[in-house]
């Protein structure tokens, strides 16, 4: 049963996320990475070598539209594109130690930030809300 007067999830989840970005932003941008830019190497960080097809499905993305952060990227050595040896058509896809070091650098200032805020919630409160939102993100919804 939904609890009456509150707001929606959405609601009160969207500001926080607008204001989480917004303090990514220029962390990210003194790494020299976009926010597609970033979550295209934390997948890559996080899982085994993929197809452009396969990284813009596990981002949500349109495979088109990552093609320009996938060039800036590569371009910047924190990535490689390779022909798949089994169909030259499709692109194998890797992080490289730049790519690696720069996400993990720009991630570390980042929950440096979020330590800041969620310094305000007392503790068991705070690992609830961790445990509750890893949960959340993870379920399979419509």
């Amino acid at each position: 049963m939904a609890e009456q007067g509150r707001p929606d999830l959405a609601a009160m989840l969207g500001g926080l996320m607008r204001r989480l970005m917004n303090a990514e932003t220029p962390v990210l941008a003194e790494h020299g990475l976009t926010m597609w830019g970033y979550v295209v190497l934390s997948a890559l960080d996080d899982g085994p070598v993929r197809t452009q097809a396969a990284l813009a499905k596990a981002i949500g993305a349109d495979k088109t539209r990552i093609i320009g952060t996938l060039d800036t990227l590569q371009e910047d050595g924190l990535i490689t594109r390779e022909p798949d040896p089994k169909d030259r058509r499709v692109r194998l896809l890797g992080i490289t130690d730049d790519g690696r070091a720069a996400r993990r650098s720009a991630q570390a200032r980042i929950q440096e930030q979020e330590e800041r805020l969620l310094g305000q919630l007392p503790v068991a409160d705070r690992k609830a809300f961790l445990r509750a939102a890893l949960t959340l993100s993870e379920a399979r919804w419509p």
